[in-house]
């Protein structure tokens, strides 16, 4: 089953996607039964299995032609987020192959906690958007990145949650486009705190949330030494038509498994938890430069994104996301409000 969320009269819906088709899932429900389906994504994911459920049954009727009702165009949507108000954002660090590649092009060595135990950091789940326009500040421009990943949005309450059992706690997936204001974030990851302004002003989701039954003919076993799932799904990006960036999810070391039972440890993960599986390799301008600069230092020019580019990203089954880069008419920077500091000699 593949869900969107989607603007309507000025309110929000929430639709069943069959081919290229979106069919309103609370007027669907009404026509099939007395259950009240809800609206929006959180609240339908909050319900519980019963109503998704009710839902997947609709989705088959409708498919097998044995159900009719009422369906819009895609395409002529104002398609927002899958959840435009998250509970939570995690973003993980499960793909080695990136890891490696942007620690090599630091000149350091890869670090063997990456094979220990799988990392997140906590996204700012206020700034979570949809395809559409990406409004930046003046200071995002410098240095400004994408990076193609996918996620997971929790479908169950649940803490202390094994990755033998995580699997059941995931209602589905979409792609993730963790947008990265490369000079913020470095210039305060040197104090050892991890990215902060330089990646909460957006993160992209979209375009919609596709259930694990949908992708299960492209399942493919775990890399060795991992719990969980992991699916055979290409992974590509473009930047204004020109492709960019390719990699595959099943090139994931550490599983979503295996984050929710990190993320969920000694915590509560809710409906609506939005969980980032990282950067695929290839996966954002900052590698790319980096490799390019390695291979060719005297040659090579680096890209970042600018004011009104497109960004697209597809990974198979799951649809293709599009943004394009906004600027906002501003002159605050808060890089040219830096304190200048004299460090006394004792």
């Amino acid at each position: 089953m593949k869900l969107v969320t989607y603007l309507e009269f000025g309110k929000e819906q929430l639709g069943l996607v069959i081919n290229n088709k979106v069919y309103n899932l609370k007027l669907a429900a009404s026509v099939k039964s007395a259950l009240k389906m809800p609206d929006n994504m959180k609240d339908f994911l909050k319900a519980g299995s019963h109503v998704m459920s009710v839902a997947k049954d609709i989705d088959n009727l409708i498919k097998t032609g044995m159900m009719g009702t009422r369906s819009l165009e895609m395409d002529k949507l104002q398609i927002l987020a899958p959840i435009t108000r998250p509970a939570s954002l995690r973003d993980g660090y499960a793909f080695r192959q990136h890891v490696e590649a942007a620690r090599r092009n630091r000149g350091v060595e890869m670090i063997q906690e990456f094979d220990e135990y799988p990392i997140f950091y906590f996204n700012n789940h206020r700034s979570v958007i949809g395809p559409g326009d990406v409004y930046c500040m003046p200071d995002h421009f410098d240095k400004l990145d994408f990076e193609l990943e996918w996620a997971c949005i929790i479908g169950r309450k649940g803490i202390n949650i094994k990755a033998e059992e995580a699997s059941g706690f995931i209602a589905g997936y979409t792609i993730l486009n963790d947008l990265s204001a490369r000079t913020l974030q470095m210039e305060e990851m040197k104090l050892n705190l991890g990215p902060a302004k330089g990646k909460d002003f957006a993160t992209v989701i979209g375009p919609m949330l596709v259930t694990a039954d949908e992708l299960e003919p492209m399942k493919i076993p775990a890399k060795d030494g991992h719990t969980g799932s992991n699916f055979n799904l290409d992974m590509k990006c473009w930047v204004n038509g020109i492709q960019v960036s390719q990699g595959n999810t099943g090139d994931m070391d550490w599983t979503f498994e295996e984050l929710i039972e990190r993320a969920s440890y000694g915590t509560y993960l809710y409906p609506g938890d939005v969980i980032g599986s990282g950067t695929v390799g290839t996966g954002c301008f900052l590698e790319l430069n980096g490799t390019g600069m390695l291979k060719d230092p005297k040659n090579f020019k680096p890209q970042w994104l600018k004011e009104n580019d497109v960004v697209e990203m597809e990974v198979s089954e799951l649809g293709r996301l599009t943004n394009t880069i906004r600027k906002f008419e501003s002159d605050f920077s808060i890089l040219a409000r830096k304190k200048s500091v004299t460090h006394a000699e004792n």
